[in-house]
């Protein structure tokens, strides 16, 4: 759910024919008509070119929108928008996307999916992209404490007391430099401002209704749209899904036990594949190698940068994507096989240093998680909760706490979260992979049932994070035929999946020339590689 990392491989598509049947729909859901879609005559933007190599078609804009939505004459903020308009006679209005996070910025993504939909489906969509209040281009952005992620960071797990009391004065650090620096607005970075925010943008487009895709966070920040906006939603696409009753604490303590397993998955390919990086044909043992590597690396940081911590962001994005995995197991194999730590320092670099490179993305995410629901404020909770956790997840446990411990010490009080149960919207899509680690499958199992009408096809098998438009034609098919017509797959209800995919193959390893550098290779062709690494370059994770 948060860290933005630089993807390299995709799997060949696998095609699984599925049926796709209409099922009743709200009235007006599945029109074209403009009464229901963007009148662009009534937009209130103007829009500039902001084209760029891989999106040559995108136009930027703003909108002004209230700070405090309940004072609505009061003080401004400024929404950063994107949009590749349609070329369609007739449009099906404004597509919002938004990668997730929180604390992702849109404004690419449009690019991307407007690319990757089919051209007949994208080009009935001005598919607008934004990025919410307080992230990248929008104004003001928060910059809470730069250089909070500096290497080297003290050790995750806590060895001593002190150890512990080293990252919790990191964490309170971190709170208070926000409410320092950033008190006036905190009380107004959440989901259902964000929300509202949307809600502005559909006003300033010109549209009566908004189509919606969103990834990760952004499956909650539509459910919360949808539940608060209901009238206002004509199509709705839900990609790799929050949980929307473990809203923040919960969600990320499951996250830990899915990360495991995604590790172990990761040990189980680099075994299979001992002739290429010679770690070992027992899983087991590729695992007690890697934590010897951490143990290593403790004791003297690769390159001065890489300590455990840093270690550990570097392979939590495998979790995510196993693209990444032929590169870190090159870069696992030299450090272990030929005491060459450059190629560790270079995917650190490469893959686990973006919260390092900047803060904005990670002061919203925490402002965003730590006011929308609570938090225990005493540590002890969360130290007896960690280790109990640990116990079984020792993987990402620790590096997870602290990276949301900030709210612990939050300078804002908690909101309650929403109940998204809703009756009231068109037929939804729902997407998502049985061994997603970032949200785990029973969230969108859980979201399926809260959302009457909604229909979810699953990825059987996949482990990714983000799973449309990442190489799998089968998947593809569904989301292209859904944004076309407003049809969904009928299937059994009752958070049964509708439809199914195969998942696609894992990666194989690098080649030899490759494996020397063990650096991500660029994005930015339409290989379903490149498809599969681009999409993951623009994704919002861990929140």
């Amino acid at each position: 759910m948060k860290r933005r990392v630089i993807a390299v491989y995709g799997g060949a598509a696998v095609v699984l024919a599925g049926l796709i049947t209409a099922i009743p729909v709200a009235a007006n859901a599945g029109s074209t008509d403009a009464a229901d879609t963007a009148g662009s005559a009534n937009s209130t933007l103007k829009w500039t070119d902001c084209a760029t190599e891989n999106y040559p078609d995108l136009q930027c804009s703003k909108v002004s929108v209230p700070l405090d939505h309940d004072k609505p004459d009061g003080k401004k903020i400024t929404i950063a928008l994107s949009r590749v308009q349609h070329t369609a006679d007739k449009s099906q209005g404004p597509l919002l996307v938004n990668p997730g996070g929180p604390g992702g910025s849109g404004l690419t993504l449009a690019g991307f999916v407007a690319k990757s939909l089919p051209k007949k489906v994208a080009s009935q969509y001005d598919v607008i992209g934004f990025d919410p209040r307080g992230v990248g281009k929008s104004e003001p952005a928060l910059n809470c404490k730069p250089g909070y992620f500096d290497p080297v960071r003290p050790d995750s797990v806590p060895r001593s007391a002190k150890g512990e009391q080293a990252n919790i004065k990191r964490a309170k650090g971190f709170a208070e430099a926000c409410g320092k620096k950033h008190g006036k607005l905190l009380n107004h970075i959440n989901t259902v401002n964000a929300v509202k925010d949307m809600d502005s943008i559909r006003t300033a487009v010109g549209a009566k209704k908004i189509n919606y895709f969103g990834y990760s966070y952004g499956t909650y920040l539509g459910a919360v749209y949808s539940k608060l906006f209901p009238e206002n939603v004509r199509r709705l696409v839900l990609d790799s899904i929050v949980d929307p009753d473990g809203v923040w604490y919960e969600d990320n303590i499951a996250q830990d036990y899915a990360f495991e397993s995604r590790h172990k998955a990761f040990a189980a390919w680099v075994a299979k594949h001992d002739a290429d990086y010679k770690l070992g044909k027992d899983p087991a043992k590729v695992e007690q190698a890697w934590y010897k590597m951490r143990d290593a690396v403790r004791k003297n940081p690769a390159g001065d940068k890489v300590g455990p911590s840093e270690l550990e962001d570097t392979f939590i994005p495998g979790g995510y994507y196993n693209g990444y995995w032929p590169d870190l197991a090159a870069a696992f194999a030299a450090f272990v096989n030929d005491k060459d730590t450059a190629p560790i320092v270079d995917a650190y670099e490469a893959m686990g240093a973006v919260d390092a490179e900047g803060d904005n993305g990670y002061s919203i995410y925490t402002s965003v998680q730590c006011r929308d629901a609570a938090w225990p404020r005493d540590w002890g909770t969360w130290h007896r909760d960690m280790t109990k956790v640990y116990e079984k997840a020792p993987f990402m446990t620790w590096n997870n706490a602290w990276y949301n411990a900030p709210c612990a010490f939050w300078p804002t009080k908690s909101q309650k979260p929403l109940d998204v149960s809703n009756k009231k919207l068109p037929p939804v899509l729902l997407f998502q992979a049985t061994d997603d680690a970032a949200t785990p499958y029973e969230g969108g199992v859980n979201m399926h049932r809260k959302l009457r009408g909604s229909s979810l096809v699953v990825e059987d098998g996949g482990g990714n994070h983000g799973i449309t438009l990442g190489g799998s034609e089968c998947l593809d098919k569904f989301l292209a035929d859904y944004l076309a017509t407003g049809k969904v797959p009928e299937g059994q209800g009752s958070g049964e999946p509708d439809a199914t995919c195969e998942a696609l193959p894992d990666p194989e390893p690098l080649s030899p020339e490759d494996a020397k550098s063990a650096v991500p290779a660029p994005y930015g062709s339409n290989s379903t590689a490149d498809r599969g690494a681009e999409l993951h370059h623009l994704l919002g994770n861990r929140g």
